[in-house]
């Protein structure tokens, strides 16, 4: 076994290796960026050494600096993680090279499976399985087309480099071809260096499914079984579950031993990923091979009791696999679900922000618990444009599928994330859905759902309000009742001088206020939320009356739920219902845990608004987030209609489309193709 490790990677992949290979006894090297300076996973590890400026090209992608770092600190091996160079063949060649271990296959199988196109031959010669198509060299865009129109549509356009979901348009019509495929080849080239691309004929309600490949190098391989990842948005996967839904074990075995063959085919050794699309009626295709760990691995580890990444170093160091196929058995199920800095409520934009506020579910025992918490990122930590948006990974394990998904959305409703939107919410609304729970699957599920797990905005609910209102008073420091004080107050009993306990007290035992909250992100079209708070002397020292819509809530009770006084735990009792959550104050602002539902509620200050006038900006065309401007179609004095394109930027290596908010004519034009943009900058004025 080695002694020591470098891990050319960040986040919580590079976190769980340290952990692995801290078990093993294996010293441990972190790299990172300036953006990375303070990170988790460079406390993680051993030692640490800077790689450059933030951009992935400057540092992560700088398979020099990496090495330089690894003969600088005496590590034998290094292991790429996923993503960045982790399936680059000159890289694995330049480790092995520098006689270093690159803890995966060699560098010929991650350039015989790099090319989706080259990878799809070398299948069929297989005996493989192939989703009908064009996989050539020829790249000319009215070829293309013409294939296209052979195939018959809907096709799917896919970068032949890629993967995660990028570079990848599904085209409907042959009339959206050509902007379909520019468009693809921009996003390849920007996220893989190459733009070539291959066409497929588009399956209708497919499910997407993976299977685990293991070999090492005594010419041993096995798969573990098989992972569902089929509920995806932008092509990109948000939930993995194991075993599929619905999988009998004569497809099991099909499916398994065509990943072997797969992998056999190139001569893999180490931890590899076998990708399929399967039909209703159980016909399935080869997709492509990830020649790395998969981000949704831990979901196998849970079912199979297996550690991968030991199993990753063991191969690496030279030692036969630690089981054989007849050895493995599946064990109840898991679910893993991607908990991301982005807003469901915009296309499943990426948020950036700094979490200034971050609680998870307790992490239980690594493959045999019912929750893990997998993370990469801590309080205060920023979500930047460099890099992917995911804050950490949600596992649960039960007995079935039933018990796994309820797990699920318990565990969601645990988590706190104040500083940059979250997926949170939609996720738990996903595992009560009622196709989610009748494992009616099928990569368009969530397009299909759309109005159920993508409700409209709604105004905050009197529970929300009543929260915030209790989270105010515990702020403030006035005692919601009896028990509160002492709590808040940190002793035993009431303060020692009456006239520190500030509790609303008057003369005449009576208090009355107005509180009034400003809604997001449902605006505040209809003015702000009006919540009477009172104390009656008939009540009893302690109690307190809030009136929301003639609905009155008695008893408000508010406890400091961390060290940092930033979160308080609430209960209010609204008649004969309890209420509880966590409220935590940002600003001016109280973020309201409640339900699996969060909101943010501003404090509504009259005279701060008091003469402001905001003018008139309901044309104005912002950036959602920082990225790059790549392209823009209309020019200054061009008339437009509502919904029409106007620009195209690219953020985190994806193209997002700005278009116009409503007809009008364009009345100028702020920024040129090439310029950086920062969050909120208006890129288009409309008149």
């Amino acid at each position: 076994m080695f002694s020591t490790l470098l891990i050319a990677n960040r986040g919580e992949i590079a976190c769980r290796v340290a952990a692995t290979a801290r078990r093993l006894g294996i010293r441990t090297v972190a790299v990172y960026s300036d953006a990375d300076a303070g990170a988790a996973h460079v406390a993680a590890c051993d030692t640490a050494v800077r790689l450059g400026p933030a951009e992935p090209a400057a540092s992560y992608l700088r398979g020099d600096l990496i090495l330089a770092a690894a003969q600088a600190t005496g590590a034998q091996a290094i292991h790429p993680g996923y993503g960045f160079l982790s399936e680059n063949a000159g890289f694995a060649q330049s480790v092995a090279t520098a006689g270093l271990v690159f803890v995966g296959p060699p560098a010929e199988a991650i350039a015989a499976m790099g090319s989706k196109s080259a990878a799809k031959q070398l299948m069929e010669k297989a005996g493989v399985p192939l989703v009908p198509g064009y996989h050539g060299d020829n790249q000319d865009a009215d070829f293309l087309r013409r294939q296209a129109d052979a195939i018959g549509y809907p096709v799917l356009i896919k970068a032949s480099a890629g993967g995660g979901g990028k570079g990848m348009r599904i085209v409907r019509d042959g009339a959206d071809f050509a902007d379909a495929l520019a468009s693809c080849r921009r996003e390849a080239a920007s996220s893989f260096g190459d733009d070539r691309v291959l066409i497929e004929r588009y399956l209708q309600k497919p499910r997407h499914i993976e299977i685990q490949v293991f070999a090492d190098t005594q010419g041993n391989c096995i798969y573990l079984f098989e992972r569902d990842c089929s509920v995806q948005r932008r092509h990109q996967k948000v939930i993995e579950e194991a075993p599929a839904p619905g999988m009998t074990e004569e497809r099991r075995q099909a499916m398994g031993e065509a990943a072997v063959a797969a992998a056999r085919a190139v001569g893999y050794v180490g931890a590899g990923t076998v990708e399929f699309i399967a039909e209703p009626d159980g016909r399935f295709y080869f997709m492509e091979m990830n020649t790395r760990l998969q981000v949704e691995h831990p979901v196998t580890e849970m079912i199979t009791g297996v550690d991968l990444v030991e199993w990753q170093l063991r191969v690496a160091a030279g030692e036969p696999l630690p089981a054989r196929q007849q050895d493995l058995r599946l064990r109840g199920h898991a679910i893993e679900a991607r908990i991301y800095a982005e807003n469901p409520d915009t296309g499943f934009l990426p948020s950036i922000g700094t979490l200034r506020y971050l609680a998870l579910p307790p992490h239980s025992a690594f493959t045999r618990g019912a929750v893990r918490v997998d993370g990469g990122v801590r309080t205060g930590d920023a979500i930047t444009p460099y890099y992917d948006p995911m804050i950490a990974k949600l596992i649960v394990h039960g007995e079935d599928r039933d018990v796994a998904r309820v797990r699920m959305a318990q565990a969601l409703e645990q988590v706190r994330v104040v500083g940059v939107h979250t997926n949170t919410a939609f996720l738990g609304r996903l595992m009560r859905d009622d196709a989610f729970a009748a494992a009616d699957l099928d990569t368009g599920l969530i397009e299909r759902r759309h109005e159920t797990l993508l409700p409209a905005a709604h105004p905050a609910s009197r529970e929300m309000l009543a929260l915030a209102t209790a989270a105010l008073l515990a702020r403030e420091g006035v005692s919601a009742s009896a028990c509160a004080t002492a709590s808040m107050s940190g002793a035993a009993g009431r303060a020692a001088d009456p006239w520190d306990v500030r509790d609303g007290w008057r003369v005449d035992a009576r208090y009355e206020r107005t509180v009034q909250w400003l809604d997001q992100p449902a605006g505040t079209a209809d003015g702000p939320r009006k919540v009477l708070l009172k104390r009656e002397p008939e009540r009893g020292h302690g109690a307190w009356t809030i009136d929301i819509d003639g609905e009155a809530s008695l008893h408000i009770e508010s406890t400091p739920g961390d060290d940092l006084g930033q979160a308080w735990e609430l209960r209010v009792v609204m008649g004969e219902r309890e209420v509880r959550g966590t409220a935590v104050w940002s600003g001016d602002g109280v973020h309201v845990f409640h339900d699996g539902e969060a909101r943010q509620l501003l404090l509504d200050d009259p005279l701060a608004r008091a003469g402001q006038d905001h003018g008139e900006h309901g044309g104005d065309m912002s950036a959602p987030m920082p990225g790059k401007i790549i392209s823009i179609g209309v020019s200054a004095g061009d008339t437009v209609s509502k919904g029409q394109p106007l620009l195209v930027m690219e953020a985190m290596k994806m193209e997002h489309t700005i278009a116009a908010a409503a007809d009008g004519e364009v009345a100028e034009l702020f920024y040129a193709v090439g310029d950086q943009v920062p969050e909120g900058a208006v890129l288009i004025s409309l008149k």
